[in-house]
């Protein structure tokens, strides 16, 4: 497959990712522009998330009925529209709707670009794909702090969104030119009861943990909210065993190969979900480093990332997809973990050294899961497994954020202390460690040769 492809769909991963991040470092100088505190700000992050939530379970099927490649486009098109609102705005209010409107527009772009990218690619070469799909999706979140602390420090936050627009531009650009025409899936029914239903079980427990690790609102709202979250997801459950086209189709989860990759991934991604949140703030806040010389350091890890993309066709081709997943699991965890044993006096060479091969086992994780749970699942299917993977990744990751900030306020609170030490960071990246290492659990209980036709250990069926 033209590796064009990839790259092209890779634009919106790069905005999405790196949008969610970018604003880390900028929130104090935005708060103060548009007469807010930096902590209410914090809604906004929130309500980004909430919107990936709400429409990401939709997304497929709206790619089904309208066509991926027009979808794609649009999507884009949404997301700097919301970009341009955030750069104009001068309100908490309009600052939090322009964030929803952004998160609608990442809902579509990264859902729908993978399913493009399944549906055109061969299942031997997906896993290359995937690789070049995923490398501005690594990018993003590791450059996003030091270019929204540096633009914020040297010019205006405004500039962190208008950047967007070319960017936007161009994708929209390369989209109409390279990417192949998919065909639409004839029959397609909306299931308007169900993507309420999720939508607010989605909605509720993203928001809910949210809100329970920030300050920004009382504790007790988001434990209501997760609560009414969950509820929901309950009877959405029951909602699709009775429905004949449900918005999410919870049958499929009897793939072996789909259901490992989901939870082996909600669990790895809860904790690598808390470690963009923990990493800043210990160098900030516990080794007194700038914003800046934080986000240099974190950015390392890109170089085990990239160069994990070159290999993971031959590793998953040597070991399969069962041994590489275990082995990411641990050595991904376990060096998630070690994160906690620096020091401010820790010489720099070894934070680098950790990073960058913790990036490594990363990157080829997040690889393997996102090929394995297509591995076996049926063309035309392809689009509801989209669905279901982009919506538990989102949820994934804010609960791995919830995790981070209950262990450090729960830290706090035993050493009798009212501001956060290094060795509640410690605590913090153990625990978060151990919980992407228990992803082994899922995998171990796979198949010796599941997945193997897409790792190229074994030849497609005539």
């Amino acid at each position: 497959m033209k590796r064009i492809v990839p790259i092209v769909l890779a634009v919106a991963l790069f905005m999405e990712n790196m949008d969610s991040t970018v604003i880390a470092t900028s929130l104090p100088a935005i708060a103060h522009d548009i007469g807010t505190s930096p902590i209410a700000l914090k809604l906004a992050l929130t309500s980004y998330y909430v919107s990936l939530a709400i429409f990401i379970p939709i997304s497929g099927r709206i790619a089904d009925r309208w066509g991926a490649k027009l979808v794609f486009r649009l999507a884009i098109a949404v997301f700097v529209l919301g970009s341009l609102a955030c750069s104009v705005s001068s309100s908490l209010e309009a600052f939090v709707a322009a964030r929803f409107l952004q998160g609608m527009g990442g809902a579509m772009m990264t859902p729908v670009g993978r399913l493009l990218l399944v549906r055109s690619a061969p299942k031997a070469e997906l896993v290359n794909a995937m690789a070049w799909f995923s490398i501005p999706a690594l990018i993003g979140p590791l450059v996003g702090p030091p270019v929204g602390g540096f633009i914020t420090t040297y010019a205006d936050w405004r500039w962190i969104f208008l950047i967007n627009l070319p960017i936007g531009i161009i994708g929209v650009l390369l989209a109409t030119r390279f990417l192949p025409a998919v065909e639409k899936v004839a029959g397609i029914r909306f299931d308007i009861p169900g993507f309420l239903l999720s939508g607010f079980a989605c909605a509720g427990l993203v928001f809910g943990c949210s809100v329970v690790s920030l300050p920004a609102l009382p504790p007790m709202v988001g434990v209501v909210m997760a609560l009414a979250g969950l509820v929901s997801a309950l009877v959405f459950v029951r909602h699709v065993r009775r429905t004949e086209e449900p918005v999410l189709r919870l049958s499929m989860l009897k793939i072996p190969t789909l259901r490992a990759a989901l939870l082996g991934g909600i669990f790895f991604r809860v904790g690598s979900g808390a470690v963009p949140f923990l990493l800043p703030l210990m160098l900030q806040l516990g080794f007194g480093y700038t914003p800046f010389q934080s986000g240099l350091i974190t950015c390392v890890s890109i170089g085990g990332a990239i160069a994990m993309k070159f290999l993971a066709k031959p590793l998953l081709h040597r070991f399969g997809f069962r041994l590489a997943l275990i082995g990411a699991a641990l050595v991904g965890g376990g060096l998630t973990a070690v994160i906690g044993l620096a020091r401010p006096e820790t010489p720099v060479a070894f934070m680098l050294a950790v990073l960058l091969v913790g990036g490594f086992f990363r990157s080829m994780f997040f690889t393997s899961i996102n090929a394995l749970a297509f591995a076996d699942v049926a063309n035309k299917r392809a689009g509801d497994a989209t669905a279901m993977l982009a919506a538990v990744q989102q949820v994934s990751v804010a609960m791995g954020v919830a995790l981070a900030g209950g262990v450090l306020e729960s830290s706090m609170l035993l050493a009798g202390r009212s501001e956060v030490g290094v060795t509640d960071f410690s605590v913090a990246f153990f625990v978060v460690g151990a919980v992407m290492a228990a992803a082994v659990f899922v995998f171990a209980q796979m198949q010796r040769d599941a997945g193997d036709e897409v790792a190229g250990r074994r030849v497609p069926a005539e």
